[in-house]
């Protein structure tokens, strides 16, 4: 699952009030101001209303364990309706979908305490069936305990496979290991219902929520809702400096919160008992606050984890072979690595500077002028002082940030010009440029990209690759070309808020790279690339077009271009890693593309069905780790800097181990090396 940051964990949805008429006065808000403000604002009609049924229902049950067919087709009668309901200000349906999933909680649970007492038969013919697509919703109120016996069935026999990959080894256990994964499963899926439904006006509050954020999404993708403390969270996410555990988590498959990412010099990694991929089970702090996180809500969770006056935290975690323990951790106020701006030097036969930006941040209340692109120009000084002779801006992984930094930074190696235009609802164009003449950089230049490079990252690409400013590498990107903007629903009471799309931007050209993503000038082979999620994986995703414009631009010659293209392309042809990448997406892309046979409940079957894929996953940890054929360094001003921070040393240290092993900065420095050759 994707890396949850402070600004996603702490996403909540203000409560809308307990009745119908406080709902429909935020919907009806909520509906006026996307009619208002959005760029391509949609009528309220069917369309609506089958897209946020069918969602809502996803949402609700996503594994189709919860309503039978006949709930399903009673809460039917609303799929055609939502959009009548908010036009006569009704929102008296969601009595409906709270009852439907009240009642369906409650038999979950009964159902649930019942199987817990019974022996599970781990030798019958009983399967699991496994689909890309949806499941219908054709579950049948009598099979309902059959199918969640299957279920934590299932569950048991996987999580017990996931312990080693030595068969005998967990088959001489099984009894002991069967009996604490059951009660653990138990323990968890009882305890996330109880939650729910003990929680007073939890149910009506997170079916609201719901309801009115998907009636966001239909609008485009990147249209949410937010309150309050969430606009306060998704603003402070692009900060640079935080109180931290030095801990970066995420959901596995089974929605459970594991260690992702430890970061170097931080908390965690000082106290030795973290590895990637532990099970983070309870959370406290020494003012009596404590939650199970298998019941609790993510946005407790996030509270406890990330709010700096919780200083001190207990984490109860379990290690991949199942043992728990409890580590306590007092929070330091770290600079968010995975947030800031950095260099090296990277060298074979010449120097070649090394810029990574992870994304565009930037003061977003004002008391500074310091952001990315300003720490990006402090960073090519240093490298220009230790005379680089080419230039890569790694933009891989980066999401995007604030569009004025993506301006400032491009119009740092562009002379003077239009770099973009951006459209409003009214189709009024807004030329945005670069009114600084001359730039900080002015050398040879490559900037890396891939399938996680978004928005800013892609207004960035764009604009080098428009004026032929340097040679764009990698994979095409994720292809979102819009603008969005916070609104409160009342300017008077900023409570609640809406992430609403009001502009879209296009290239200079007139060309949108809306869904089409940023198309490299090199493509290169990059693990995962055809089955990572990309703009137009989006339903609601706005559509590519072209325009009409008065910008006008003079892109340099691109003299060079064809020659370092064709030596690119033979030497990657010939690369051993590249061609092993390959290979590996073929194999990943069979595994993830062709349909999954059922699988019988014993635990040879499912071992064999988890271990599948342990070859696979070696050849890419292989890939992975290899070393690629240059030197880094720090720049000199850094090497002096270091010597007296220790979390900066460790940091660094990971960094570069990291960094090592990129072909992809390899081949940028093959290109940058071609070019001094080609000009001498």
């Amino acid at each position: 699952m994707n890396k949850l940051s402070l600004a996603f964990l702490l996403t909540t949805f203000s409560l809308f009030g307990q009745n119908d008429a406080k709902t429909c006065e935020t919907l009806s808000k909520i509906n006026a101001l996307l009619q208002r403000e959005h760029y391509q604002p949609k009528p309220i009609d069917d369309s609506l209303s089958v897209f946020v049924f069918d969602s809502f229902l996803d949402a609700l049950d996503s594994n189709r364990n919860l309503f039978t067919k006949i709930e399903y087709e009673k809460l039917c009668e609303h799929r055609l309706q939502l959009d009548n309901y908010l036009l006569q200000n009704n929102c008296s349906f969601m009595n409906d979908f709270v009852a439907a999933y009240t009642l369906a909680l409650n038999r979950k649970k009964k159902v649930l305490e019942k199987i817990q007492k019974e022996p599970f038969d781990y030798k019958s013919n009983d399967s699991v069936k496994f689909s890309k697509k949806k499941f219908p919703f054709d579950l049948v109120a009598t099979n309902l305990e059959r199918v969640w016996k299957k279920r934590i069935r299932y569950d048991i026999l996987e999580d017990i496979s996931k312990l080693s990959s030595n068969l005998d080894s967990l088959n001489q256990n099984f009894s002991t290991l069967e009996k604490t994964t059951k009660i653990k499963l138990f323990d968890a899926n009882l305890c996330q219902v109880n939650s729910i439904l003990e929680t007073k006006g939890r149910i009506e509050s997170d079916l609201q929520n719901t309801f009115l954020n998907l009636f966001c999404t239909y609008f485009d993708p990147h249209s949410n809702y937010f309150s309050l403390a969430a606009k306060s969270s998704f603003m402070s996410g692009l900060s640079t400096s935080t109180l931290s555990l030095g801990l970066n988590v995420g959901f596995n498959e089974k929605e459970e919160i594991v260690v992702q990412e430890i970061v170097p010099g931080g908390p965690a990694a000082k106290t030795g008992k973290f590895e990637k991929d532990d099970t983070i089970l309870a959370v406290s702090n020494t003012k009596g606050i404590s939650y199970t996180v298998s019941c609790s809500s993510i946005e407790k969770i996030g509270e406890l984890i990330f709010l700096d006056s919780n200083t001190n935290i207990e984490l109860t975690i379990q290690k991949k072979n199942g043992a728990v323990m409890i580590v306590f951790l007092r929070k330091l106020v770290m600079k968010a690595t995975n947030n800031v701006v950095y260099s090296f030097i990277a060298e074979k036969e010449a120097k070649i500077g090394y810029i990574n930006i992870p994304s565009f941040y930037s003061n977003f209340d004002g008391n500074s002028v310091q952001g990315c692109a300003d720490d990006v120009a402090k960073e090519i000084v240093k490298l220009q002082k230790d005379n680089i002779k080419g230039l890569v801006i790694d933009l891989q992984n980066n999401g995007g940030g604030a569009i004025q930094e993506a301006i400032k930074l491009a119009g740092m190696f562009i002379d003077i010009g239009p770099l973009s235009v951006l459209v409003d609802s009214k189709d009024q164009q807004t030329i945005l440029k670069d009114f600084n003449r001359g730039s900080v950089y002015n050398g040879p230049l490559v900037v890396l990209i891939n399938g996680n490079s978004a928005s800013a990252s892609e207004f960035f690409a764009a604009a080098i690759q428009d004026y032929n400013r340097g040679m764009i590498i990698g994979s095409t990107s994720l292809g979102k070309a819009t603008m969005q903007a916070i609104l409160p629903l009342d300017e008077k009471n900023q409570q609640d808020f809406v992430k609403v799309t009001i502009e879209k931007f296009y290239r200079v050209s007139g060309k949108s790279h809306q869904i089409q993503g940023i198309i490299p000038d090199i493509a290169l082979p990059i693990l995962f690339d055809s089955i990572t999620p990309r703009e137009d994986s989006y339903k609601t995703a706005l559509k590519n077009d072209n325009i009409t414009t008065k910008a006008r631009f003079s892109p340099l010659p691109r003299t060079y271009f064809p020659q370092l293209t064709a030596l690119s392309k033979k030497r990657v042809k010939a690369n051993v890693r590249f061609n092993e990448i390959n290979t590996a997406n073929e194999q990943i892309n069979a595994l993830y593309n062709n349909p999954k046979k059922p699988t019988r409940l014993v635990f040879k079957d499912v071992f064999d069905d988890v271990h599948e894929i342990d070859s696979l996953w070696g050849k890419v940890k292989k890939i992975v780790e290899s070393e690629s054929d240059f030197t880094l360094s720090n720049t000199s001003y850094d090497v002096e800097n270091l010597k007296f921070d220790t979390f900066q040393q460790e940091s660094n240290t990971y960094k570069i181990k990291n960094l090592k092993n990129s072909p992809y900065l390899e081949e940028a420095i093959a290109i940058l090396n071609d070019y001094r050759t080609l000009i001498k």
